[in-house]
């Protein structure tokens, strides 16, 4: 195996994801102390990069399931998932810490399918970088491409995991993490929108 192509793509994914490791640090600091929130988190990465990979891939053989004007409306997923999270941390403050946050520890944190809608959402623009590389490399590339990247999510999770765990970031993670995790999927949601022209903007 070209050991090139693998330096490659470690490098492509390193620079197109560097953001989703402060996401999976505060996912991982809203699930800290819930049995298999770890694994719910992992998957929830695994299902939305495997997405972001199957439309890539899909569009470098000519195929457009996601056509290019459609991508900026994919901040629509992580700012409604930040504003659900808003309301949440409102709702636990308000009635302090009682039935609706109870419940909420049951569930330990975010699901699969909210990770993966946040991850899928926040590497729609990747897309448009992964195409052109994956069409000029060929199935074989292609094919190291994708399995660079996949182990790559698990190095991203551990990385998340590992600094939620530092004591002094976890610390501030479980003070501050329920204003910081709708903060930043907020934010994550109006830059996509507005820096794809989104609704005119």
């Amino acid at each position: 195996m070209d050991l090139g192509i693998i330096g490659q793509a470690a490098g492509l994914f390193a620079v197109t994801n560097i953001d989703d490791i402060l996401i999976l640090a505060l996912f991982f600091a809203q699930g800290a102390g819930h049995p298999g929130s770890t694994r719910r988190i992992v998957l929830g990465q695994y299902l939305g990069f495997a997405a972001i990979l199957a439309v890539a891939v899909a569009a470098a053989f000519g195929a457009t399931f996601l056509p290019e004007s459609g991508i900026p409306y994919l901040g629509l997923l992580p700012l409604a998932l930040g504003l659900k999270a808003a309301w949440q941390a409102w709702k636990d403050r308000r009635d302090g810490a009682g039935g609706e946050a109870e419940e909420q520890a049951k569930e330990g944190g975010p699901s699969p399918l909210e990770v993966a809608a946040v991850t899928f959402a926040n590497g729609g623009d990747n897309i448009g970088v992964y195409v052109p590389v994956f069409a000029t490399a060929g199935a074989g590339g292609m094919s190291v491409y994708a399995a660079v990247f996949l182990v790559l999510v698990a190095v991203w999770c551990f990385a998340g995991k590992f600094f939620a765990t530092r004591p002094v970031i976890a610390k501030a993670l479980a003070r501050w993490g329920h204003i910081l995790l709708p903060v930043v999927l907020i934010a994550i949601g109006l830059l996509i929108l507005i820096e794809g022209g989104a609704f005119g903007l």
